[in-house]
C-alpha cells in the first residue's frame, strides 16, 4: 500500500534492480583454482575480502593481488580475476529501468549499494547493453556506493549520511533492499521500508507508486 508521505525512494542494487547470484563468484574462483568452493569461501571469509573491498580499504589492484595471494595463483591476469568476480552479476531487466524513469517524475530517487568498483564498471556495461542507459548515475538523483563512502549497510551511519547530504527526512523516505538486516537498520531510523523477496520484484512492490 502506498505511503502518501513518501517523497524520496532509496534502492539497493543487487537483487532489487540487478539480478545477482552471489555464490557464483566463489564457484568461479574455485573452478579457476581447482579448489573446492567451500575452501574458497573460507579463505574469503577469514580474510574479510568482501568487506575490505566494498568499504574501499582495498583498491582494485590490492583486491586482485590479495586474491592471487590467497589462492596462490600469482599468474592470474587482472581480466581473469575480474571475470570471476563479476560472474555473480546476472541480468538487468529493462522493465525495472522503465519503472525508475517513471518514478523519477514523481520522487527523488537514490541508489545505496554495498558494492565494489569492479562490479560497478560491469553493471554499467550490463545496463547500457540491456537498456541503452550508459550509467547508473543517469537513473538517480545521486548514487551512493559503499566503497566510496567507507561504510557498508547495515551501519546506521550510511543511511544517516544519505539523509543529511540530501536534506531529506526519514519519514518521507522509502528504502527497498533484499537484505533483512539492512531493512531493520533503516527502519530503526524511521525510514519506511520494503523487504524485496524473490520472486516478487520492485514492479509489484511499487505498483501503487508508479501511476
Amino acid at each position: 500500500m502506498k505511503n502518501e508521505k513518501i517523497k524520496n525512494i532509496i534502492f539497493d542494487l543487487g537483487d532489487v534492480i540487478l539480478n545477482i547470484d552471489v555464490p557464483v563468484a566463489s564457484l568461479s574462483f574455485a573452478k579457476l583454482s581447482g579448489r573446492e568452493q567451500s575452501e574458497i569461501l573460507t579463505l574469503f571469509k577469514e580474510n574479510d575480502l568482501f568487506r575490505q573491498f566494498e568499504t574501499g580499504f582495498l583498491d582494485e589492484s590490492g583486491f586482485r593481488n590479495l586474491i592471487r595471494k590467497l589462492v596462490n595463483f600469482p599468474e592470474w591476469t587482472d581480466e581473469m580475476v575480474d571475470t570471476a568476480w563479476n560472474s555473480l552479476l546476472l541480468d538487468l531487466p529493462a522493465e525495472r529501468v522503465d519503472l525508475l524513469k517513471k518514478l523519477r517524475g514523481e520522487y527523488r530517487l537514490f541508489l545505496l549499494s554495498n558494492t565494489s568498483s569492479i562490479h560497478i564498471t560491469q553493471v554499467n556495461k550490463i545496463l547500457e547493453a540491456s537498456t541503452g542507459v550508459k550509467k547508473l548515475d543517469d537513473l538517480f538523483d545521486k548514487v551512493y556506493l559503499s566503497y566510496e563512502m567507507g561504510l557498508m549497510k547495515p551501519d546506521p551511519n550510511i543511511y544517516l549520511q544519505v539523509l543529511a547530504e540530501q536534506n531529506i527526512t526519514a519519514e518521507e523516505t522509502l528504502f527497498l533492499d533484499d537484505n533483512a538486516d539492512n531493512i531493520k537498520a533503516a527502519a530503526a531510523l524511521g525510514i519506511d521500508t520494503i523487504l524485496v523477496q524473490k520472486p516478487v520484484t520492485i514492479l509489484e512492490y511499487l505498483k501503487d507508486y508508479a501511476v
